[in-house]
């Protein structure tokens, strides 16, 4: 493991200080808000104002990697967030908050990318598994101390902020002072928004249901926290539990979905994740220790959801294509982000905080529904030419440089006979599926 893990160690250093920041800013932020009197809607377009960034710094943030290279890039990127992180306490005014909170979604975005390439390339396909499932390891990990950092001291006061400029500072000097070459400039690849629905309905629509839900929690869910009773360390334990509970259903899950019809477990979590939803309502204000326990739940199903979309789609698409298929279904689960929060915020304006998870329960068993009535008009690829998802968990995130694009003009597809088409497919891998929705 260290041979595998050794040319990115100063890399992965970088990654745990980065995250760490990242995650005790991402939780800070909607509790500092409403100390400051901030509405439940500012706090929402605060959540989206950061995917939005997000979203936008997967457009451009290649191209700023080959205007500067690899590590200037990372290391300004590095500095525009650290700023960012101040910018908040010194100045706290709704509509600063938004452009800088959008600064730090896009610094984000494109240090994602960075690092993700960087560890790709520098990585053999016998260690790739070992590199990435170390880093999403520190990944989890480091945002989950970061959550738990709240507990150091008042929300109310400078130092939070403080530290996590700090951590987001020190991650700049492992990878500039590293001795390693820098990878290869990020490729570009293509947004073509109806062709990627007509290859997979499921993953399309799921995608966006994630986002609308999981960035709908990562916003709203410290208000709702707090608005339940819950002190600051409540809160953190709170969100700390959830992405732990995430992290241990990827791959319980995950391999499930190897096993059997990948709809019928994106149903069933989805499904599960509601009902998770519907008992954290009821237990909010009832039994704290509940609240924790229903949280578990809800991450442990609702997490998963994105990454067994991904590999449900990459069934139907030629491993070549994977690259571009995970940066499109990365951005739209950005466009539902931006979304999300800032209806999720208005709801929970006019009807309270409950309404986070009533959406939330409400848009999963939609969905759920919408899988059940794909399974009635879509088979199942054959074994041979379906995606193994640890495969597909490593590839999931990778971003490259993203042109939205419509599909050609003069692009035929064929009626939705999806018996022939995956059989062409199992024959021909090159050839991908272009089954139109129905």
């Amino acid at each position: 493991m260290w041979k595998a893990i050794k040319p990115v160690q100063a890399l992965l250093l970088s990654v745990g200080l980065l995250l760490m920041g990242n995650g005790l800013q991402g939780t800070l932020l909607p509790i500092r808000a409403g100390i400051d009197n901030f509405t439940t809607f500012d706090i929402g377009i605060l959540g989206s104002s950061y995917f939005f960034g997000f979203a936008t710094g997967c457009l451009i943030g290649p191209y700023m990697v080959r205007r500067a290279g690899h590590i200037r890039a990372f290391t300004g990127l590095v500095a525009i967030a650290s700023t960012s992180a101040l910018i908040h306490v010194m100045l706290p005014i709704p509509p600063i908050w938004w452009v800088f909170r959008a600064m730090t979604g896009l610094c984000f975005a494109a240090l994602y990318m960075i690092i993700e390439s960087w560890l790709n390339e520098r990585s053999t396909n016998e260690t790739r598994g070992t590199v990435f499932s170390i880093y999403t390891i520190i990944n989890l990990t480091v945002l989950t101390a970061g959550q738990m950092m709240l507990t150091l001291s008042d929300p109310a006061g400078f130092i939070l902020f403080g530290v996590a400029s700090i951590l987001v500072s020190l991650a700049a000097v492992p990878v500039a002072m590293t001795a390693a070459p820098a990878p290869a400039p990020v490729g570009e690849v293509k947004l073509r928004i109806r062709h990627l629905y007509r290859v997979s309905p499921v993953g399309f629509v799921g995608c966006l249901v994630v986002g609308l839900t999981n960035g709908s929690f990562w916003a709203l869910g410290p208000t709702f926290a707090l608005n339940s009773g819950m002190d600051v360390s409540g809160v953190a334990i709170f969100m700390s539990i959830t992405v732990i509970a995430g992290a241990f259903g990827q791959f319980p899950i995950g391999r499930t979905s190897d096993r059997m019809d990948r709809r019928k477990v994106i149903a069933a979590i989805c499904l599960c994740a509601s009902v998770s939803a519907v008992a954290i309502l009821v237990l909010s204000n009832l039994w704290t220790m509940g609240l924790l326990i229903g949280s578990f739940l809800f991450g442990i199903f609702a997490f998963p959801v994105y990454s067994v979309c991904v590999a449900h789609t990459n069934d139907y698409v030629d491993p070549a294509d994977y690259v571009e298929t995970a940066s499109e279904l990365l951005l739209l689960f950005a466009a539902g982000a931006v979304i999300g929060p800032i209806y999720t915020s208005w709801l929970m304006t006019l009807i309270g905080p409950q309404a986070l998870f009533i959406q939330t329960a409400v848009i999963h068993f939609l969905f759920a529904i919408f899988v059940f009535y794909r399974m009635r008009v879509r088979t199942t690829p054959d074994d041979e030419v379906r995606a193994d998802f640890a495969e597909q968990l490593l590839n999931a995130s990778t971003v490259g440089a993203v042109t939205i694009t419509e599909d050609p003009e003069g692009e035929a597809y064929e009626p939705e006979t999806e018996d022939r088409n995956l059989k062409d497919k199992a024959g021909a891998k090159s050839e991908k599926p272009h089954e139109p929705a129905s």
